[in-house]
């Protein structure tokens, strides 16, 4: 079994660091790269893309709402136009700073209140779709199954990589747990480990309401911001390797 082990990365700004991005950069497959507008700088950009280059990482954009104060989670009123020109800018920045270094940027995650947003209006995600195809047909889009923002990529053209949130909690309809919700954010190790063992063994998981459901995924998201992100990410890389997979960033495991 193949499976890409991604996060959110570079999400830092200035002197201010979020986690230790180097250390999960031994750990993971695929980096979404903050572009500078919820988090991230030039140089944590350039930084980042060059630690993901030597260790073999796939290079991800992870654009989100012009939000450094509120970290990309409150939603912004922008027209479409608007959203088109902030997807555009952010994925350009990175391709700049990858082409540099003569690597490539291989897939978009979109980020907290960015992608909810876009998720909750299908001409809207239809339309940033054809942004993203337009700037690179070959990128991967990173989405949930079953969502709207998934299925438009499709329509575009482009492929797509069905995550699963493993610090995340669910509800019975798939949906992701509020983060202000108690058990939403899941910092426990020996739930984690038996998490993603059984989503690897079933692919299903336990909800939040203690209900079994199906999870439909290739790649698995840690995120950098979750407090000890570093051994959440190991626990997970061990499950998936002592359960004799292979993992492999986005633009491999899709070919």
């Amino acid at each position: 079994m193949k499976i890409d082990l991604n996060s959110d990365l570079g999400e830092g700004y200035g002197r201010w660091k979020v986690a230790d991005d180097d250390s999960l950069l031994d750990v993971i497959s695929s980096a979404n790269i903050a572009c500078g507008f919820h988090a991230g700088d030039p140089s944590i950009m350039d930084h980042t893309v060059r630690m993901a280059i030597e260790r073999g990482v796939g290079i991800g954009a992870h654009p989100g709402f012009p939000d450094l104060s509120g970290f990309g989670r409150r939603f912004m009123q922008l027209s479409p136009k608007e959203m088109e020109a902030t997807l555009a800018y952010q994925i350009g920045a990175l391709q700049g700073v990858a082409s540099r270094y003569g690597a490539r940027v291989t897939h978009v995650s979109y980020h907290a209140a960015f992608g909810n947003a876009i998720n909750a209006d299908d001409a809207l995600a239809e339309r940033l779709a054809k942004v993203i195809a337009t700037m690179d047909r070959n990128l991967i889009f990173f989405s949930m199954a079953d969502q709207p923002v998934g299925r438009a990529a499709e329509k575009a053209g482009l492929r797509v990589l069905p995550i699963f949130l493993a610090d995340r909690a669910y509800d019975v309809k798939g949906n992701l747990v509020p983060r202000g919700r108690e058990g939403a954010v899941i910092h426990d190790h020996t739930q984690l480990r038996d998490r993603v063992r059984r989503f690897l063994d079933s692919g299903t998981i336990t909800t939040i309401e203690g209900e079994t459901r199906r999870i439909e995924a290739s790649s698995i998201l840690v995120h950098s911001d979750t407090p000890g992100s570093v051994e959440l990410a190991r626990v997970i890389r061990s499950e998936i390797e002592n359960g004799g997979g292979e993992i492999v960033p986005a633009h491999v495991l899709l070919g």
